[in-house]
């Protein structure tokens, strides 16, 4: 059943999920658009490069990933967000109300239902975070697709070490199943609802030293 849901029904969600997701998303979509064209001008979406799954051979992959821009036009563009000394000075005032509330990331639906990302799986990573993506290598999470959602933004998101990410990224890979994802999905909900976990720039580590 296991195996089943891994090579089918997971996609098979991820559409149903994804065109019913679009009716509530896509007027608010609008409003976001709007509100951008008044307040933040301009461009609206953010297009990065971002490592895919690993093809049929085993070789690494990218797809171009889409959020609505929350930072100044002149944000270093292949930075982490984590690593910026101080972050709040690249985020919009409306940049920070869409990620705080986890909106900036409702055009990644059209990229699941293109087939590059899931529901949940790890978070897609830039292809230069290398150590993150060799720990993704090393315990098998980067054959699965990037996700919208994933176990570590559960337990923990933006409060979490590179290695604490990849080890939950690798623990989801293992029991991947249809119940692991309803928890890892409704769990995300949850915590963008509380706004649980999120810190940004470097000082989102200061605990963990």
């Amino acid at each position: 059943m296991h195996n089943f849901y891994r090579r089918y029904g997971k996609r098979l969600l991820d559409i149903i999920l994804g065109i019913l997701g679009c009716i509530p998303a896509c007027p608010v979509m609008l409003i976001v658009i709007i509100a951008m064209f008044f307040f933040d001008r301009g461009t609206i979406f953010f297009v990065q490069e971002r490592a895919g799954k690993r093809d049929a051979n085993g070789n690494p992959t990218t797809f171009r990933m889409h959020k609505f821009r929350t930072m100044k036009m002149d944000t270093p563009h292949d930075v982490p967000t984590d690593q910026f000394e101080h972050a709040d000075q690249y985020i919009t005032p409306l940049g920070k109300f869409l990620r705080k509330s986890s909106l900036d990331e409702l055009p990644q639906i059209f990229d699941i239902l293109r087939g590059d990302m899931s529901f949940v799986g790890p978070r897609p990573a830039l292809p230069n975070q290398t150590r993150l993506l060799e720990l993704r290598h090393e315990n098998g999470s980067d054959q699965l697709k990037p996700g919208l959602f994933g176990l570590a933004q559960k337990n923990g998101r933006d409060q979490l070490l590179e290695t604490e990410k990849a080890a939950y990224d690798g623990e989801y890979a293992e029991k991947l199943s249809f119940w692991m994802d309803c928890k890892s999905f409704f769990g995300c909900i949850f915590n963008s609802v509380l706004q649980k976990n999120i810190v940004e720039g470097k000082q989102s580590h200061s605990t963990k030293k």
